[in-house]
């Protein structure tokens, strides 16, 4: 994380950091996604897309390729916030 990031990130667990990184750096992906860029546990990742979903960071959508499937995204505000360094 660079030094902007710290003051939104702090309440974060390093795991949903990780997650906050991949989806910046790879955008919309599903859980099982996430796992494989990540290299974090099922089990993990699922706790952090939790955490991010309470915090507002991440939001959950369909997969149009597979509606069995969820997609996640980081939300506009944090990914301005993001793009922006704030």
């Amino acid at each position: 994380m660079s030094g902007s990031e710290s003051g939104w990130t702090d309440g974060l667990s390093p795991s949903a950091k990780l997650v906050v990184k991949v989806l910046e750096y790879r955008g919309s992906l599903t859980q099982k996604e996430i796992i494989e860029q990540s290299r974090l546990s099922g089990r993990t990742v699922r706790n952090a897309l939790e955490q991010l979903q309470r915090a507002g960071t991440v939001e959950k959508g369909i997969c149009i390729e597979d509606a069995r499937q969820n997609r996640y995204k980081l939300t506009p505000p944090v990914a301005d916030r993001i793009a922006g360094g704030d």
